[in-house]
């Protein structure tokens, strides 16, 4: 009777420790392999409880809301807000030996947002830019098409492509940063008022769009359902991909360049599971299947080695020396700009 106890009791502990041994995770939609999860899981015996989002206002209310999240990824932009708020924790770079494969010239630069690089460790990065599926924007516009965000950002030339679909993220800091760079300025040194203009000139395009949404337009542009799409790299190089004629463009006026990262929020309930995780991205082999599977470039130095040749020279993926002056890294708003910012692209993303 006492084995038949002791068996029992030594099974619900058993049951419990399994239980214990889970961590949750918010990340970006499209931004993992399966296969990862699945491994990490198999080598540690650590469940992972995933959930997505498909922008930072999203992640930003789940980090609010308390609830227990031991891994998030937020931009890099948002890091000084997240620090300063103390929302996520600093790292215990003891507990993360494969640290040492990190891009040294991508941490010297988040340096500048995540001082001493204490709470983050670069996860995915890349530029935005143009989608684009040419032989329908072609017929549409009629002829070929500037490299310029003037397709997106010149209301006669938008309403030109409007019959064959243009979407725009829901991206408050990059679309209106690519706006205001469009006309020679800058989103986090521009007064309120010129931002309301820049928010006066969006709404003006909103007859021309099918919609503003960072997931919907995935699946339409991989399936020839858009044929002008402000997107991350990654998207764009999926649905060529996925067989479409669609091409990356990063214009002429130049781009915004994010780094998305890893971090551990404070709300975490096991800090130390997830130190194991961000370890195990950390993996050179790993993060390069991320890679290979989201059509982003990671932050890890070593990891070139177990990408595949072709994946390497898809043009778009790493960008060339050209392609590199023209992208600048989004900027932290102060709180003034950030509250313009959330009025504009309520009334935006909303429609007329």
């Amino acid at each position: 009777m006492q084995r038949a106890f002791a068996a029992v009791l030594l099974g619900l502990i058993s049951g419990l420790s399994q239980a214990a041994d889970s961590i949750r995770v918010y990340n970006w939609n499209d931004y993992i392999a399966p296969q990862v999860l699945e491994n990490f899981t198999r080598d540690t015996g650590i469940e992972v409880e995933y959930h997505t989002f498909a922008s930072a206002e999203e992640l930003n209310a789940a980090l609010e809301s308390g609830q227990a999240i031991d891994i998030a990824v937020p931009s890099h932009n948002e890091l000084p807000t997240l620090i300063a708020n103390g929302r996520i924790r600093p790292l215990d770079f003891n507990l993360l030996p494969n640290r040492s494969h990190l891009d040294k010239q991508l941490l010297s630069k988040l340096a500048a947002v995540d001082p001493q690089n204490q709470h983050a460790v670069p996860y995915l990065w890349g530029a935005v830019g143009l989608a684009i599926n040419t032989p329908q924007a072609e017929a549409a516009y009629g002829g070929p098409l500037p490299e310029s965000w003037s397709l997106l950002f010149d209301p006669e030339k938008s309403a030109r492509l409007a019959s064959c679909g243009i979407s725009v993220l829901d991206a408050a800091d990059e679309t209106l940063s690519l706006l205001l760079n469009y006309q020679g300025r800058s989103l986090a040194r521009s007064a309120p008022s010129r931002i309301e203009r820049a928010g006066d000139l969006l709404q003006s395009l909103r007859p021309n769009l099918r919609y503003v949404d960072s997931e919907r337009y995935i699946d339409d542009l991989s399936n020839g359902k858009l044929c002008l799409a402000v997107a991350w790299v990654g998207d764009a190089l999926a649905a060529a991909q996925a067989g479409q004629p669609v091409r990356f463009l990063v214009p002429q006026e130049g781009s915004v360049l994010f780094v998305d990262n890893l971090v551990i929020p404070s709300s975490a309930s096991r800090p130390e599971l997830a130190h194991r995780f961000i370890d195990y991205l950390m993996q050179p082999q790993v993060i390069a299947q991320v890679t290979a599977e989201t059509l982003y470039p990671n932050g890890n130095a070593d990891s070139a080695q177990f990408i595949d040749a072709a994946l390497l020279a898809q043009p778009g993926l790493y960008p060339d020396q050209d392609t590199k002056r023209r992208l600048y890294p989004l900027e932290v708003l102060s709180d003034k700009h950030a509250q313009v910012r959330d009025q504009i692209w309520q009334r935006f993303r909303d429609g007329p």
